[in-house]
């Protein structure tokens, strides 16, 4: 299996537990956070369904500097908004995982900002980054979702919401 395929599998599946999670962030609850060093519930959520994007970000670009390109996250208003996100962001992610795209995973990509070089690492890593972000980042919004008595869906397996434990 192709290393591109490999990659739409996998995001194929974390979109799955993705979508799930993202369908039960609450609108009236996007800015609580759980400690003031954390992000807010609308940054994480809004985070983590802008992460598929970064697979076309990878494959089309050679780099990111925030000097010229500063971070603004998308704007959304409640959570159906998030979720058209995802799906944008997804399928954008998607359609960049073929078969041409190969040959430039071993590329290498830098994120800097101006002249500090943050990193320099393939296209292939940047991408196994983005989909590792997304799980972390889903987790991180479990333990949110979890401390504001929301049930959390099943990820790898059934959650202990899902069961009579």
């Amino acid at each position: 299996m192709s290393r591109i395929k490999m990659y739409l599998k996998e995001l194929d599946e974390a979109a799955v537990t993705t979508r799930k999670m993202l369908e039960r962030v609450p609108t009236d609850k996007f800015d609580w956070q759980p400690h003031p060093k954390s992000m807010d519930v609308k940054r994480l959520a809004t985070h983590i369904a802008e992460l598929p994007s970064w697979i076309t970000m990878a494959l089309t670009t050679d780099e990111l500097d925030f000097a010229n390109n500063p971070y603004i996250p998308e704007e959304v208003n409640d959570t159906q908004e998030l979720l058209a996100y995802f799906e944008r962001s997804l399928q954008e992610g998607r359609s960049h995982l073929k078969d041409e795209y190969e040959d430039l995973l071993d590329k290498n990509w830098t994120l800097r900002n101006g002249q500090q070089i943050y990193s320099v690492e393939p296209k292939a890593d940047v991408i196994r980054m983005s989909l590792n972000q997304v799980v972390h980042h889903r987790a991180q919004l479990g333990v949110y979702l979890r401390l504001l008595n929301i049930p959390i869906p099943g990820s790898f397996g059934p959650s202990a919401d899902d069961t009579d434990f």
